[in-house]
């Protein structure tokens, strides 16, 4: 792809000198960075989708240039969003880990169970999940394993039955239960209403690649 030009004459704000338009550039630098983040995207990897350069990028998310709207057209394709929400200051100003139940990253249901992705960068020294289950659902028909690490489940909701090999744990609310996850396991909603579990993983077992495939999060029904 053709690099474009970086900022497009756009020139870094003088100090003293346009104080609105310095805000507006440093709510845009911390949403960028916010989004590039919650995609798993280096600055190399967002440069070579947009055509500009990491050292560009990196500028630009701490507030130091402003881009030409060719740029950041090219920068929300690139991460899904619109323009718009690049300036969304409550957005931007969520820097210090906070994710919101709406933004939860997810794969497609499957088997009555939703597993959303909590855990992002930075943080990289274990993994945690939420799990939402109708009532019957699970993790699917057979128990499975992944790698050799250490998981806790915790019930924060609902009637679980864990699997583990031949062994049936039944956990109910705040109830927690820890094993390796080499250790064939399986969990399923016994109870007569939604059930809700966390799993906490470390270190992680799960590729880039794996956790690339959580996208958007959408309930499973209206609350």
């Amino acid at each position: 792809m053709p690099k474009a030009s970086d900022n497009g004459g756009q020139a870094p704000i003088a100090n003293g000198a346009g104080s609105a338009a310095a805000h507006a550039q440093q709510v845009l630098g911390m949403r960028l960075k916010s989004l590039r983040l919650a995609r798993r995207l280096s600055l190399r990897d967002l440069a070579e989708a947009t055509g500009t350069s990491a050292s560009f990028i990196s500028q630009l998310e701490r507030g130091l240039t402003g881009a030409s709207t060719a740029s950041l057209n090219q920068m929300a394709s690139a991460l899904g969003v619109s323009v718009a929400m690049l300036f969304e200051e409550s957005a931007a100003q969520n820097h210090h880990g906070v994710l919101r139940r709406s933004e939860r990253p997810s794969l497609p249901p499957s088997g009555g169970c939703r597993k959303m992705l909590l855990s992002r960068p930075p943080l990289s020294d274990m993994e945690v999940y939420v799990g939402e289950f109708d009532i019957g659902g699970s993790t699917g028909s057979e128990q499975y394993t992944h790698g050799n690490a250490h998981e806790m489940l915790v019930v924060l909701r609902g009637i679980v039955e864990v699997s583990l090999g031949d062994a049936r744990h039944v956990l109910e609310e705040g109830d927690s239960i820890e094993y390796t996850t080499s250790t064939p396991h399986r969990s399923e909603n016994i109870g007569s209403g939604r059930a809700e579990v966390m799993w906490i993983i470390a270190p992680p077992t799960s590729a880039r690649a794996e956790l690339d495939q959580y996208k958007a999060w959408k309930p499973l029904a209206a609350r």
